[in-house]
């Protein structure tokens, strides 16, 4: 007898739904995704989530939490795509913010003022909330605005548009 297990098709759907919970970076099936530490955290909340009744209030917190964190992601994506589209780059914005795992720093002479530059924007600017960690995407992101001889052009206007507010200022 044959065994269901030949069958090419079984697994499709779980297939989707493992694919949609290992893409965590903002939106489900988002092609730019890459592995990242802020990637796992969000991965592990999904993986106890699972384990849990939904009706439980661990599940709702930590569904709640989860959504927060990938809305959170959104709108720090889309604080970069508005400011490089202020500069010009309005065709180049999504493909500048795509980072994957075949992703490469394009100099690594550029790495250093690269981290400096993203430490600056987090730190001078609000570009990032307050709680947030930074993320290794960005790295690859200034690394092209610093090959673009864009990244203190990026800074500047990220310090206009996102200043930096005194704590307890929202």
């Amino acid at each position: 007898p044959l065994s269901s297990n030949n069958n090419p098709y079984a697994s499709f759907g779980a297939t989707l739904a493992r694919d949609e919970e290992q893409n965590l970076w903002s939106t489900p099936h988002d092609v730019t995704h890459m592995e990242a530490d802020d990637d796992r955290v969000l991965y592990n909340m999904i993986v106890v989530r699972n384990q849990l009744d939904k009706d439980s209030e661990e599940w709702q917190k930590l569904n709640y939490d989860i959504y927060t964190l990938r809305q959170t992601r959104k709108e720090v994506r889309s604080r970069w795509k508005h400011i490089l589209e202020d500069l010009g780059f309005q065709k180049e914005a999504d493909s500048l913010l795509s980072v994957t795992k075949l992703s490469i720093i394009s100099d690594s002479q550029n790495m250093g003022k690269a981290r400096d530059i993203l430490l600056k924007l987090s730190e001078e600017t609000n570009i990032f909330p307050t709680s947030w960690e930074l993320s290794e995407r960005y790295l690859f992101v200034v690394d092209r605005l610093i090959a673009l001889d864009a990244a203190d052009e990026f800074f500047k206007m990220a310090s206009v548009v996102y200043p930096k507010r005194p704590s307890g200022e929202r």
